[in-house]
């Protein structure tokens, strides 16, 4: 599919707005967000003196980006969704393919405190006479599958463990799926595996609806995809591994991981949550870890994340050792002088718009 457009809108960012919003990989400029600006604020002036909830600057972010892909006549979007469903902005644009990943406490504070609740939420990405593509999950299935029935919607549902002959080393991981075989990406713990079946799924999808993709291309690019903070390393001596993983299902696909490539090496975590997660079990999971030393900190933004104190004073229910309290700065620092036999997991959701 040479010279066409993909723009892809993500969030959030890790260094700068810019690679929230990109084309062919290349992102957006400071000029380009500047003149979209300047051309939606009087609207979003207006809207905000006539109603009594004002315009959220993630709205206005993916305002930014929907203008900017339609002036550059995009041929393909992908928009990842703020709090996904019912209540996100981007539910505006009528998507071919809604993918679901695994639906866990997030966002708890507006999608709803059950997982049922939260899953009826997170189904209002589900498009009329579209398909969907997500992992059969408990509580999960049923809710997807009668919105996708109500609303005509193909749902396309993967078995996990439904990969071959799968195998990994330190930078890949091999495996089959369906007639793909020995599929490499470079992306570590195998809930990743999982997340390419959800591409292949796609894929094929678009293949039947008449979209030329050649299997090189979809095999370069689960080769080469790079996944910023998620099981990111950051440096190898002393050895960083980033991730921001915020709910039960990402810490439990982290301990995989970690469990998987660091086998009986010392962990020094270093965790920071928003007071919109689900912290103590974020911590529960966590502190089962007999190979850890936990340094719990208040983030960067103590009115957002939650207070160190009170993440040490959780941690202490599980363990009488190994367990501290410094502001990030100091804790970063301090283990970067650890010895190169451990490792150090950042955990540490960044703040979302």
């Amino acid at each position: 599919m040479k010279g066409t457009k993909f723009g892809k809108f993500i969030s959030p960012h890790l260094i700068k707005y810019n690679e929230r919003i990109s084309i062919n990989n290349i992102e957006i400029t400071d000029k380009e967000i500047s003149d979209i600006l300047e051309q939606i604020s009087e609207k979003v002036e207006e809207y905000n003196n006539t109603h009594e909830i004002k315009v959220k600057e993630f709205e206005i972010i993916t305002m930014v980006a929907l203008i900017y892909f339609a002036k550059k006549e995009c041929d393909f979007v992908v928009l990842e969704t703020g709090l996904g469903g019912t209540y996100d902005c981007t539910n505006i644009v009528n998507g071919m393919i809604s993918v679901i990943t695994d639906i866990g406490l997030d966002h708890m504070d507006i999608l709803g405190s059950t997982i049922e609740e939260i899953t009826k939420n997170k189904a209002g990405i589900i498009k009329e006479n579209q398909d969907t593509v997500m992992y059969k999950q408990d509580k999960v299935t049923d809710i997807i599958k009668k919105t996708c029935e109500e609303k005509n919607n193909t749902l396309h549902l993967i078995n996990k463990e439904e990969y071959q002959n799968y195998s990994f080393d330190r930078d890949f991981q091999k495996f089959d799926y369906k007639s793909y075989k020995n599929i490499c990406i470079n992306l570590k713990g195998i809930f990743q595996v999982y997340n390419a079946e959800l591409v292949l799924e796609c894929v094929d999808i678009l293949r039947k609806k008449g979209y030329d993709i050649e299997e090189q291309a979809i095999r370069n690019g689960l080769k080469t995809v790079v996944h910023k903070a998620r099981f990111e390393t950051l440096s190898k001596s002393p050895e960083v591994i980033f991730d921001g993983g915020h709910n039960e299902d990402a810490i439990n696909s982290l301990k995989e991981a970690i469990d998987r490539y660091y086998p009986n090496r010392e962990r020094i975590y270093i965790i920071s949550i928003l007071k919109s997660k689900d912290y103590k079990t974020v911590i529960k999971l966590l502190t089962e870890d007999n190979h850890g030393i936990f340094i719990f900190t208040s983030g960067n933004d103590e009115n957002r994340y939650v207070p160190k104190e009170e993440l040490y004073n959780e941690a202490k229910k599980y363990l009488n050792k190994n367990i501290y309290m410094k502001n990030l700065k100091d804790a970063v620092n301090s283990v970067l002088k650890t010895s190169k036999e451990e490792v150090i997991m950042i955990v540490r959701k960044l703040l979302r718009v």
